[in-house]
């Protein structure tokens, strides 16, 4: 039985008795007068001092701090788990829960099914793929649309993998809210919501079109997804008004300093195997008669890179661009300690504590700007504990390279191949070799000139008083790319969780200030994306720019826009 809450009304008579919800009980606390919430107070709130619309937001998100954990405790306890058959259920009664906020705070949803249909599982039965959830604040079409992707499955988790708590019943510790899924990513989702909220509890116009897509299925492969981009952008479809998009699927680079990132390494995986018998062989018996499968895989994958991460087949590297100037530069106020990192991955008891880099901008571009190829494992070889003298009948190599810019996963695989068959005869041995490719995709990088990005930095500096650091990242996101290739609109990504948040991870946690300054910071971003001047970028489909448009005064800064602004 909770009161609209009007921005508009007399507020020095305001009280919180007038946003009570759901078992909320207040808090006595102090705020400060920009978006920060001040948790080291314990003194009674001041009365409201409206500044701007914005600040009146900033406070009323602030005082509902428990109801959005309380939510959260809710969101988290749907065990929503893509990667057991048995929790599929669970993975759309967790679409269903987010269908009925949003038709709840006056949206429009549907659940639309997966172009996918079913998904074959290892045993070779079938599980249905959960439908894909379509959602949307306003359709006025004098305003700009933004569209967040987000996914609402989980990893696997149990206590018994070394968890502190029950990962399915969220429990909050010094201000940090520990469950799985609180940060990857039911907490970044959940708070697009919450934002919509405010604005209508406050009375106050959202300042552009929200579009939401989540899926119920990235944990395990984003099955469908791929389809559904593709389908819903085209002409009519549900994407193709869509004039920015936004992620909140990563983390910052540190624990303390917001950031957005502009890029995203690529990945190409691939397996390399080796059979010289139908059956495993006594080393003892067998041993010195045969050409051991084992010893020419292990040759093979000494080839593909050396012990200091050189890359060694030929034509990996003939595709990435020299750094340039520029962007040497961006690297110099990033914010980031070498001897901190050391502690995160674990290097300083082991050896002689060093990494492959030992400055900060080599390191970060070993990360993010440069190929990598990584050796995994070994399937069919022994690795148990104590001692089995077996000789295996076949053995299989797994590694995967992150790939850069201008890098194709097709043309990585030739590569690949021709390495290793070359490789191969030099061993002059009797045995069967193969490769084989699984999964690759394209790196992504977007320009932090671009609108969204700028409109996104003014953001995160009004909230959290300092200007975003700007980052790439090492790992892979294929739903930037997929929806860039789709739509032809740009791609933000802006995380909202810390570097410590152990996604994936035992005792996966989302501060509650991350969780809070997020939900204040995307209803800035929205304000900001408001104030783009020109038409909607969804309207025009403009092929790149020619020699002669560019030649245009200022009309190479605008090339990412449309051609009639020129």
């Amino acid at each position: 039985n909770r009161k609209p809450f009007h921005h508009t009304r007399a507020m020095s008579n305001f009280s919180l008795g007038d946003i009570q919800e759901e078992g909320f009980k207040p808090l006595r606390k102090t705020f400060s007068e920009g978006g920060n919430r001040n948790t080291h107070s314990s003194a009674a709130p001041k009365p409201f001092s409206i500044k701007d619309p914005l600040h009146a937001y900033y406070q009323y998100i602030d005082y509902r701090t428990e109801i959005y954990v309380n939510r959260l405790r809710d969101a988290v306890a749907i065990q929503s788990v893509s990667a057991l058959p048995e929790k599929r259920g669970e993975v759309i009664r967790m679409m269903e829960w987010v269908d009925a906020w949003i038709k709840k705070l006056g949206g429009e949803s549907n659940l639309t099914p997966n172009p996918c249909g079913e998904q074959e599982l290892d045993d070779g039965t079938t599980a249905p793929l959960p439908p894909i959830l379509l959602g949307s604040f306003g359709s006025d079409p004098s305003k700009k649309t933004v569209c967040v992707y987000g996914h609402l499955d989980v990893q696997p988790a149990e206590k018994s993998d070394g968890w502190d708590t029950d990962p399915f019943d969220l429990t909050e510790v010094d201000g940090k809210l520990y469950g799985r899924g609180s940060t990857d990513d039911k907490g970044p989702a959940l708070s697009w919501l919450w934002m919509v909220e405010a604005f209508n509890e406050l009375k106050m116009d959202l300042p552009v079109n929200i579009k939401i897509i989540y899926e119920g299925m990235e944990e395990y492969g984003s099955e469908g997804m791929y389809e559904a981009v593709f389908e819903q952008a085209k002409e009519g479809g549900f994407l193709n008004d869509v004039d920015f998009f936004c992620i909140s699927d990563n983390y910052w680079l540190g624990k303390n300093k917001p950031c957005l990132t502009y890029g995203l390494r690529g990945m190409a995986y691939f397996e390399v195997g080796v059979e010289c018998s139908t059956k495993d062989l006594h080393s003892g018996v067998y041993g010195g008669s045969v050409h051991e499968a084992m010893t020419d895989l292990v040759k093979l994958m000494s080839t593909l890179v050396d012990s200091q991460g050189k890359i060694l087949v030929d034509g990996i590297m003939k595709d990435v661009k020299p750094v340039t100037e520029e962007e040497d530069k961006m690297y110099d106020t990033i914010d980031f300690d070498v001897e901190t990192y050391k502690k995160e991955v674990g290097v300083t008891t082991i050896g002689e504590k060093r990494l492959r880099a030992d400055n900060k901008k080599d390191l970060l571009m070993a990360r993010w700007r440069f190929p990598t190829l990584s050796l995994h494992g070994i399937e069919g070889a022994f690795s148990d504990s104590g001692a089995k003298t077996v000789i295996p009948r076949k053995v299989i190599g797994k590694f995967s390279l992150r790939l850069v810019p201008d890098q194709d996963p097709k043309q990585i695989g030739e590569c690949i191949n021709a390495h290793l068959e070359a490789e191969f005869a030099k061993l002059n041995s009797p045995n069967h070799m193969w490769v084989k490719a699984h999964h690759g995709a394209k790196a992504w990088l977007s320009s932090t000139d671009h609108p969204n990005y700028t409109a996104a930095a003014k953001a995160v500096e009004k909230v959290y008083g300092q200007y975003p650091d700007m980052t790439r990242e090492g790992g892979s996101i294929p739903i930037a790319t997929w929806i860039e290739d789709a739509t032809q609109m740009n791609v933000l990504l802006l995380p909202v969780g810390a570097s410590d948040d152990m996604a994936h991870s035992q005792n996966e946690k989302f501060n509650k200030s991350n969780m809070i300054n997020a939900i204040k910071v995307l209803g800035c971003y929205l304000h900001e994306i408001a104030k783009i001047k020109g038409p909607k970028p969804s309207l025009c489909r403009c092929e790149p720019l020619s020699m002669e448009e560019m030649m245009v005064p200022g009309a190479f800064a605008r090339g990412f826009r449309c051609k009639r602004e020129i």
